[in-house]
């Protein structure tokens, strides 16, 4: 169940509704505020400073008018161009890309301010009276007679249009920074690596995955993909049971009923597995919480889509190999025995799927070989990269891996290219090769 809420949490932050609405009510607040405060102090407060200059009914109007249509004008502006970028790096990068360009906060905060910005002078707007105006309004005759501008909503109002103004002109800068392909990735880049760093700490290492317990399956009884597991509440079914839980899929997975999701090691009812299945959130798409493959996976959806022939851009290409080569050497001197969130769960009761390097160097490097063979510039930039992650790689397996991912790519060049470009990719990995035997082992 908690992992169900958690799920709704993630979508609704990455919502364009969210924030909007939020800084929408905060408006609301703030409207009912400075007018409560204007009803009750007044304006001779405001008269001893000397830069301040009152203003009467129809000014007040004419300007919260001008301000609340600029701004509904302006968000509505906002979200077609929002709109046509999420659709063009979309179209573009993959429509996995989709998900960076919704969780995006400058998008959703400049949204909000502008919807903010209309509310609060609407409100505010309401409130302008001159005499002539409170007829039937229920106030008593003394306040009927004498008009009411809230000054220091007005103030405020002045101020919501500096900070609109600036929210523009960083809006206007930040959506074409947002998809300018080097951007996107650098962005996918930083945040897998942080993620490896989080959930793999300890450097040095070079422990492979421990094969996990075995016992009796727990199969799916719904569809769709995994977007959250609560590791923390199998932890306590498991202790609460005393059993060993060993999950056969991880964040990210696709699961359809009768296939096998936890094997329970020990004696447990079988009434006990609709609350395991219920530590597990569905959804109808990936999510980058908990899932590294998938922020692997995008990497290499845009290389790929790089060096297809209808687009033919292999320096993009390129700066995905670098950024999965930067992942991997990370990968590559960590132990890789750590789950995803292992804080708030004991490895001995709770035993996630456990992906050793050749995993992860199938799932980046890998998924690229026969794109990236196609291309003699991207063909070389694929060697280098493998060779740099071997330099920092910990253990003898590790490097044989990589040893093996540049042989296997090797043959896929023999037959992806001819002539000239296969010669050059030929001669770049013999060049390598003395330096390599001592990086690769051998």
């Amino acid at each position: 169940m908690r992992s169900a809420v958690r799920a709704t949490w993630l979508s609704v932050k990455a919502s364009y509704w969210f924030i909007p609405a939020l800084l929408t009510f905060a408006s609301l607040l703030l409207a009912i505020g400075t007018i409560r405060l204007d009803r009750m102090w007044g304006t001779d407060w405001l008269v001893a400073f000397a830069w301040f200059e009152g203003i009467g009914p129809e000014g007040a109007r004419a300007q919260l008018t001008v301000i609340a249509g600029a701004m509904i004008a302006i968000s509505s502006t906002v979200f077609a161009i929002t709109i046509a970028a999420v659709v063009y790096a979309s179209g573009n990068y993959g429509p996995r890309l989709l998900t960076n360009f919704m969780n995006d906060r400058g998008n959703q905060v400049s949204l909000g301010v502008f919807v903010a910005t209309f509310v609060y002078n609407l409100l505010v707007l309401r409130s302008v009276r001159n005499p002539a105006d409170s007829a039937g309004t229920g106030e008593s005759p003394a306040e009927a007679a004498t008009a009411f501008v809230p000054q220091l909503s007005m103030l405020v109002s002045g101020a919501s249009v500096l900070i609109a103004v600036a929210v523009l002109v960083y809006f206007l800068h930040h959506i074409p920074a947002s998809i300018r392909i080097n951007s996107v990735l650098g962005v996918i880049g930083r945040r897998l690596i942080g993620d490896i760093e989080k959930r793999f700490p300890l450097e040095g290492s070079s422990d492979e995955p421990e094969p996990p317990p075995r016992g009796r399956p727990v199969t799916a009884r719904s569809v769709g993909y995994i977007e959250i597991i609560d590791f923390a509440e199998l932890d306590e079914l498991a202790e609460r049971h005393g059993l060993r839980l060993a999950l056969k899929v991880r964040t990210g997975d696709f699961v359809h009923p009768h296939l096998p999701m936890i094997e329970v090691e020990g004696v447990a009812q079988e009434s006990l597995d609709a609350s395991l299945l219920n530590c597990f959130s569905l959804g109808n798409s990936r999510t980058p919480a908990q899932d590294l493959e998938f922020l692997v996976d995008e990497l290499v959806e845009i290389g790929l889509r790089a060096l297809s022939p209808g687009i033919n851009d292999p320096f993009t290409a390129i700066t995905c190999l670098h950024w999965l080569a930067a992942a991997m050497a990370k990968l590559a001197d960590r132990s890789l025995r750590a789950g995803p969130e292992q804080e708030t769960y004991r490895r001995g009761r709770v035993v996630p799927v456990a992906d050793d390097f050749r995993h992860f160097l199938a799932r980046g490097f890998g998924a690229m070989r026969q794109g990236a063979a196609t291309n003699p510039v991207a063909a070389k930039v694929f060697v280098d990269a493998l060779h740099g992650v071997a330099r920092g790689a910990t253990s003898a397996v590790r490097r044989a891996a990589l040893a093996e991912e540049v042989r296997r790519f090797g043959e896929q060049v023999e037959t992806a290219l001819q002539g000239p470009a296969r010669d050059e990719v030929r001669q770049r990995i013999a060049d390598l090769r003395p330096e390599a035997g001592s990086a690769f082992g051998r």
